[in-house]
């Protein structure tokens, strides 16, 4: 798919685009920076140990499969969201796969994520191999889990005690939707 370009709730323009490796110094600040402002990822603060050169192969591995996508969400040049995606590396398994999703704190409530998902499912059907896209989400987040159902995701399980934050466990619910090809 090309990038887009799109007014968000607060008119500012967001352009979205698939991710290249000279991204890779930019999406490692972005991550960095997201790490410490949400309790809702797989880390936290510091955790995301990954050297530039690593980050550029990983850039430049997700343009080599049909199956997977990495995208950005950019306002003004930063890196201000994200969506990965990644399907099965074996045929069985292919057609299905698990997407992360971030959008720096500031930009919250201005539709980004909403926007990145879009993205995300029209891709899928246009790729046509894609069949099942799933997630994980906190089960006390609550406003990826109503954008998640909005958008045709249904729970379909729950992993107990999967998160580990301040002392305490937080089960994650797995989401999923079918995808019907164009």
């Amino acid at each position: 798919m090309k990038r887009k370009v799109l007014k968000l709730k607060n008119g500012q323009t967001m352009i979205l685009r698939e991710a290249i490796a000279e991204d890779a110094e930019a999406m490692i600040s972005f991550v960095n920076q997201v790490a410490g402002e949400s309790d809702n990822l797989t880390f936290g603060p510091g955790e995301f140990n990954i050297t530039l050169e690593q980050e550029k192969n990983i850039l430049a591995d997700f343009q080599q499969g049909l199956n997977q996508l990495f995208l950005i969400g950019e306002i003004d040049g930063e890196i201000i969201g994200n969506i990965t995606f990644r399907g099965g590396q074996r045929p069985r398994v292919a057609h299905t796969g698990e997407f992360g999703i971030s959008v720096l704190q500031k930009y919250w409530g201005l539709g980004i994520g909403k926007h990145l998902l879009e993205y995300l499912i029209e891709w899928a059907r246009e790729v046509g191999v894609i069949r099942k896209i799933n997630l994980r989400v906190k089960e006390d987040n609550e406003g990826a889990i109503q954008l998640y159902k909005k958008m045709g995701f249904e729970e379909e399980g729950r992993i107990t005690r999967e998160f580990y934050i301040d002392d305490k466990f937080y089960d994650s619910i797995a989401m999923g939707l079918n995808i019907d090809p164009k």
